[in-house]
């Protein structure tokens, strides 16, 4: 009985065995990709009332930062998470699961992320603790520098830019504020 059963799914029904192993394996891979990244969801949820960070901070004047200023806003000191790219700097605080503290691009909080999203490189050592001019990256790098200050424009608000060692900041008026925001 069960025994001809057996061999005539292992001669006869052995795609059908195959697409069941495959079925078992997808099944257990989401299952696996739920308990990792799905209970994150879950304590999210349960907190869906209260107000993140972000919601809670007032929009940033536009302003420059120096290297020394833009490290103040790493997510640790204060709720607010900056980041600069290309000499630009983005308020990447509605992100914080990214780049806060605790994210997979934290390294970057506080600091100029240019080199180190160039390189595709999360090391310490893509961050220069000085101004980087970048100019050692070669044109693949700095196009992919410029795809990364156009893709943060259009998802995070850009706050000033990156001061030059020596450079002085820019004076931002509202009107020049507010028509810029409006602009995103």
């Amino acid at each position: 009985g069960w025994a001809a059963a057996v061999l005539a799914l292992l001669t006869g029904g052995g795609e059908m065995l195959l697409n069941v192993a495959l079925v078992a394996l997808v099944l257990l891979g989401a299952y696996r990709l739920w308990v990792r990244w799905g209970r994150r969801g879950l304590g999210a949820g349960a907190r869906a009332g209260e107000e993140s960070p972000a919601a809670s901070l007032p929009r940033m004047k536009k302003r420059d930062f120096s290297l020394e200023q833009l490290r103040q806003y790493d997510g640790s000191r204060t709720p607010r998470i900056l980041l600069a790219v290309n000499g630009k700097v983005f308020d990447v605080t509605k992100g914080s699961k990214f780049y806060g503290p605790a994210g997979p691009y934290g390294i970057f909080a506080g600091r100029d992320a240019s080199r180190g999203l160039a390189t595709f490189c999360l090391d310490k050592d893509a961050l220069k603790d000085e101004y980087d001019d970048l100019s050692d990256l070669n044109a693949v790098q700095m196009e992919s520098v410029r795809e990364w200050e156009m893709q943060f424009k259009e998802k995070y608000d850009y706050v000033g830019r990156l001061l030059k060692p020596g450079e002085e900041p820019s004076e931002y008026t509202d009107e020049e504020d507010t028509k810029d925001h409006n602009k995103q």
